[in-house]
C-alpha cells in the first residue's frame, strides 16, 4: 500500500457528505453579525450550532480587554510557557481560575485539546489503569492512549458498569483513574457525578471531570455539572476550555492536588506548544469575570434551551428526555441526515450535523447548541424552520 493510499477513504467520506449540497465540514461563514447571526453564502443564517452558551464573543469588555493587551503585549508570545512565553497574565488567569473552583492549583493550555492531553498523559503512565467513559471526548481518548496506560471503557453515564470495571481491577483500583465528562456535547446529557462520586470513595479512586461545556451552565455560580450535584470538593482534576461559554480559545486544569504543579515539568502538550496570545488570555479573564457578574446570562440561555426543547419535542421529533443547551434531534440514518441538514442551511438556520462515526451511536443527529444571546424570535424560527424541513423532507 503506498503512504498515501489511505486517504482514498476520506475522500469518499468527503464525496459522501458533499453529494447533499454542502459538506457540514467545510462551510464558511462569510460574515459574523451577531453571536447568533452570520452570513452563509449570501444568506443571513442564525448560528444554532456554535457552543456560544453565553454569548460573550461580541461582549464590549471582553472585546476592549482584548484591544488593551494587543497594545500593551503584542500579538502572541513567541514561545512556550517553559522558554519565553509565560506572562504574568497567564499566571493571573490561573490564579482566577483555581479561585473560581475554590482549589489551590491551576494551568492554563493553548486549546482544550492540550488541556486535556497535557493533563492525561502527565497523570498516567505505562501500567496505570484508567476508566473512561465510553462517549468521552476525543481528546480525552488520545490523552489516556498516548499515556500508555492500561484502558477500560465503561457504558455511557452507566455507574453499574463503572463499578463492574472497578470491582475486576482489585487492588488496582485503588490507584486509578475515572474520567468522564460533564455535560456530553452531542445528546446534552449529564454524567450522574455524584453516584460516580461515591464509587471513587468506596474503591479510593481518583476523579477527573472535562466541564468543557458545562463551564458557566450548571451550578449556582456557573462552575458546571459537578457543582450542581454538590460534589465539586470531591473531584481531584477538572479540565476545560476556554473555547464555549468564554468566547475564546485554550483550556485549563484545576486541582487541590498539589502535583498539579508539577505537571507544567513533564507535561510533553504544555512544554512544547507556544503559550496563548495575551489577547486570548485578556478576554478570557473578562469572560470569567462576566460569567461571574452576570448570572442573569444562565437565565436566558435556561430559558432557550427549555423552549427549544419542548417545541421541538411537541413537534414529534425524537430528542433526549434532558432538557440542557444541547438539543439533538435523533433522524437515524445519515441518508435521512445529510439532506435534513442542508435544507435547514439554505432556510438560513446553521447547526451541526453529527453522524457515525462522529455520534456516540449509529445514529446521525442534527445538533443545536442554544445561546443566551439568542432571542426569543430567533428560537421560534429555528423551530418553524425545523417544521418546514420536515414537511419538505
Amino acid at each position: 500500500m503506498a503512504l498515501l493510499d489511505k486517504f482514498a477513504a476520506a475522500g469518499a467520506i468527503r464525496d459522501q457528505l458533499s453529494s447533499g449540497g454542502h459538506d457540514p465540514t467545510r462551510v464558511v461563514i462569510d460574515e459574523i453579525i451577531s453571536p447568533t447571526e452570520g452570513m452563509v453564502e449570501g444568506r443571513h443564517t442564525i448560528l444554532a450550532g456554535t457552543n456560544n452558551y453565553l454569548g460573550l464573543t461580541f461582549d464590549p469588555a471582553c472585546i476592549a480587554a482584548g484591544i488593551k493587551a494587543l497594545e500593551t503585549q503584542g500579538t502572541g508570545t513567541t514561545g512556550s510557557r517553559m522558554a519565553n512565553g509565560s506572562f504574568a497574565s497567564h499566571a493571573a488567569l490561573e490564579q482566577e481560575l483555581a479561585g473560581f473552583y475554590n482549589v489551590p492549583y491551576g494551568m492554563v493550555f493553548s486549546t482544550g485539546y492540550a488541556a486535556n492531553l497535557g493533563t492525561l498523559v502527565a497523570l498516567l503512565k505505562p501500567g496505570d489503569a484508567v476508566l473512561l467513559d465510553a462517549d468521552a471526548h476525543a481528546s480525552l481518548y488520545d490523552g489516556c492512549q498516548m499515556s500508555g496506560a492500561d484502558i477500560f471503557r465503561f457504558r455511557h453515564n452507566d455507574v453499574d458498569s463503572l463499578e463492574k470495571r472497578l470491582q475486576r481491577l482489585g487492588e488496582r483500583a485503588r490507584d486509578c483513574l475515572v474520567v468522564t465528562e460533564g455535560l456530553y456535547s452531542v445528546l446534552g446529557d449529564c454524567a450522574p457525578l455524584n453516584e460516580i462520586v461515591e464509587l471513587k470513595k468506596r474503591y479510593g479512586a481518583l476523579l477527573l471531570v472535562d466541564e468543557a461545556h458545562s463551564l458557566g451552565v450548571y451550578g449556582d455560580r456557573g462552575c458546571g455539572v459537578a457543582e450542581a450535584q454538590g460534589v465539586m470538593h470531591d473531584v481531584d482534576f477538572f479540565v476545560g476550555t476556554f473555547s464555549k461559554s468564554l468566547g475564546a480559545m485554550g483550556g485549563f486544569c484545576v486541582s487541590s492536588h498539589a502535583e498539579l504543579a508539577l505537571i507544567r515539568y513533564v507535561s510533553r502538550p504544555f512544554i512544547f506548544t507556544a503559550s496563548p496570545s495575551p489577547s486570548i488570555i485578556a478576554s478570557t479573564h473578562e469572560a470569567l469575570r462576566q460569567l461571574q457578574a452576570r448570572p442573569e446570562l444562565r437565565d436566558s440561555l435556561w430559558r432557550n434551551a427549555r423552549r427549544l426543547h419542548q417545541g421541538l419535542e411537541t413537534m414529534g421529533f425524537d430528542i433526549g428526555p434532558e432538557v440542557s443547551p444541547v438539543v439533538a434531534v435523533r433522524l437515524g440514518r445519515k441518508e435521512v441526515a445529510l439532506p435534513f441538514w442542508n435544507r435547514l442551511l439554505e432556510n438560513g438556520v446553521y447547526t451541526n450535523l453529527m453522524a457515525p462515526p462522529a455520534s456516540p451511536d449509529q445514529n446521525s443527529y442534527i445538533r443545536c447548541s442554544v445561546s443566551a444571546a439568542h432571542t426569543e424570535q430567533q428560537v421560534e424560527k429555528i423551530l418553524e424552520m425545523f417544521g418546514r424541513t420536515r414537511e419538505t423532507a
